[in-house]
């Protein structure tokens, strides 16, 4: 049997990954990205670099798209030169960014209308995990066509988890991040209260890894808040700050009150206007290291 053809949109920190699992899987890999470097890159991972969007939709059965913003998302699949226009009826789009709600199950009915099954797949993980192979992915789409995607997602991903209709995975998403964004925010200002109260982070942190104060955020984060290593990106602090965007207009439209998610998002809002977009998620621990004088890291 020939080899199935997947088309990836997106050859970033998590783009890579995909395309080395996907390849590795024994996929075809056709890649395009915006950007030339990202291109190159993807030949020694044995995809194939194709700048003709339309010569990608036109052959691939299946079409990831791993985008930073829903605006790109929407372009790619559903606008004047979109995957819509030229995918056959019967291929699969599975969108691994995270997206609008609304969007994306607006998005779900015109490719329903043309045939090709449309999924919402989410992902957590970062870099390290898309390399790995190891990410968590919760879907929203057509149950029924679920399982013919399912095989792709178990290459690229370890927790595979179908949640329901259209848009359930990027609510799950969308819900998870505004929690690990609070929970980032709130370790900063408790590290920081302990570290000039006398007591050094690295034992707060130990601590409350024993304790029923235990996170994974911690494990995540918590190095980076605790050396100041805010270089060390396991999830830039601008692409949560768009989560919680997004996040807080599903909030507005299901009329849930924000009092506790506004006051994040101010914090990230911050710290991404004053140049700290490319850094860490843990770089919004500087916004309150600057109102208060004071360091997690000892001087």
């Amino acid at each position: 049997m020939d080899q199935l053809k997947v088309g990836v949109f997106g050859c970033g920190a998590m783009g890579r990954g995909i395309i080395k699992n996907l390849v590795k899987g024994g996929y075809e890999v056709f890649a395009y990205d915006v950007n030339d470097q990202a291109m190159h890159s993807v030949i020694e991972l044995g995809a194939t670099p194709i700048y003709n969007k339309e010569l990608i939709f036109r052959q691939v059965h299946y079409l990831f798209t791993s985008l930073p913003t829903t605006e790109l998302v929407e372009e790619t699949i559903a606008g004047e030169n979109g995957a819509l226009h030229f995918m056959s009826s019967g291929t699969y789009i599975l969108d691994v960014s995270t997206s609008d709600v609304e969007t994306t199950r607006r998005i779900f009915e015109q490719a329903k209308q043309k045939g090709i099954s449309y999924f919402d797949c989410p992902l957590s993980g970062g870099p390290d995990g898309a390399d790995k192979g190891e990410l968590t992915i919760v879907v929203g789409g057509d149950e029924v066509q679920f399982e013919h995607i399912s095989p792709l997602l178990r290459v690229i991903g370890k927790e595979i988890e179908y949640i329901g209709e259209s848009g359930s995975g990027q609510v799950i998403k969308l819900c998870n991040n505004i929690v690990v964004a609070g929970i980032v925010t709130l370790l900063s200002e408790s590290l920081l209260t302990g570290v000039k109260a006398g007591v050094p982070a690295e034992k707060i942190a130990s601590m409350f890894q024993k304790g029923s104060a235990q996170t994974k955020v911690m494990s995540v984060f918590g190095p980076n808040l605790i050396s100041g290593d805010h270089e060390n990106v396991k999830f830039m602090l601008q692409h949560m700050s768009k989560d919680i965007q997004l996040y807080m207009d599903l909030a507005k439209q299901e009329k849930i009150p924000t009092f506790f998610s506004a006051m994040v998002d101010n914090f990230y809002t911050i710290a991404k206007n004053n140049g700290k977009g490319a850094l860490d998620t843990s770089a919004v621990s500087q916004v309150l290291e600057v109102l208060t004088g004071a360091t997690i890291v000892s001087k």
